[in-house]
């Protein structure tokens, strides 16, 4: 076999939508997430299209707990920096509310408006309001593109040293932290990246901080996604000081959704690592 005869599928690679139907998804997951607003707000426990910048899609919701919240916990969500917003993953706050953590959910602009380091900016914008509007201790957790922005917000010269000290863990899951082969994927006439961008976001070839990272891929997910995770850990691991500040799960008999799924339930696995 030469190599002409034998090329990557780069877009097969990251097509984590061959077992599922993605617009009934979608549906499926926005009607969990307009339920659990709708019982969240006869509590009158929660927030909604909160601005944190000039963009329509600069807005996020925010959920407290019953009692005194032990912090904030910042979801990032996920859809290939393309797709979907807030209002499609609030219902996965439910696991966290139940641990007593308040949970804040943002929306940002989306490819092809802007680029993906236009996106990175506005999380940090993000993340930034959000830790003014809130005291005590924060939390970072993101799916698919959104764990690629919670990897990028562990970076050096993301966040202030304020916002940093109050960052107790970090969780990407399903994340994509090497950009470089999403140029070879149909995708990218959307995304518009090129090899400096892509490069410039790559969190595994940047340097973090020193905030206790965990990067989380269900095992029967793409092998892509798979690579991904392991690489993360491989090239952060020698910026801590400790090897179980950076670690890498493999969480058993899940795949790219049913992984981050487990957020709504408050014993899974996923939930307690981020929210015990």
């Amino acid at each position: 076999m030469t190599t002409q005869d034998w090329q990557l599928d780069w877009d097969a690679a990251f097509d984590n939508m061959q077992s599922r139907d993605p617009q009934a998804l979608m549906a499926n997951w926005q009607d969990r997430s307009d339920d659990f607003k709708s019982r969240w707000a006869g509590l009158g426990q929660g927030l909604k299209n909160v601005p944190y910048g000039d963009h329509p899609r600069q807005r996020y919701d925010m959920f407290t707990p019953k009692t005194e919240a032990k912090g904030t916990i910042i979801f990032i969500h996920g859809g290939y920096w393309m797709r979907t917003g807030r209002e499609h993953w609030s219902f996965l706050a439910e696991g966290m509310l139940a641990h007593g953590w308040a949970v804040a959910i943002p929306s940002y602009p989306l490819a092809p408006e802007v680029r993906i380091s236009a996106i990175t900016t506005s999380i940090v914008e993000a993340a930034n309001h959000i830790a003014s509007q809130t005291t005590g201790a924060l939390r970072l957790i993101g799916h698919s593109a959104g764990g690629h922005l919670v990897s990028r917000l562990a970076c050096q010269g993301m966040l202030s040293d304020p916002v940093l000290e109050r960052i107790e863990k970090a969780i990407s899951v399903s994340g994509i932290h090497d950009l470089r082969p999403l140029l070879m994927t149909k995708m990218n006439d959307i995304l518009n990246l090129d090899l400096t961008e892509a490069s410039a976001e790559s969190s595994a070839l940047l340097t973090p901080e020193h905030v206790p990272f965990t990067c989380w891929v269900g095992d029967h997910e793409r092998p892509e996604f798979l690579r991904q995770n392991r690489l993360l850990q491989d090239t952060w691991h020698d910026y801590f000081d400790s090897p179980h500040q950076v670690n890498a799960v493999y969480d058993q008999g899940h795949d790219h959704f049913s992984v981050i799924e487990q957020l709504a339930k408050p014993d899974c696995r996923l939930t307690l690592a981020i929210g015990a």
